[in-house]
């Protein structure tokens, strides 16, 4: 098997390769968006602790 023959997956490249694509993006969302989510809840109660 080549190379060329490894990422052209059998004529399913596309579908294969999406559904990596995919699964990529949310495996970097499910880490970005709590940190992103944290940081903007501790803003919210450090703005509340100040009034």
């Amino acid at each position: 098997m080549t190379v060329q023959e490894f990422f052209a997956m059998g004529g399913y490249a596309f579908y294969v390769w999406t559904a990596y694509g995919v699964a990529l993006i949310v495996l970097i969302a499910n880490i970005i968006i709590p940190v992103v989510q944290r940081k903007q809840f501790l803003r919210r109660q450090a703005s509340k602790q100040k009034r």
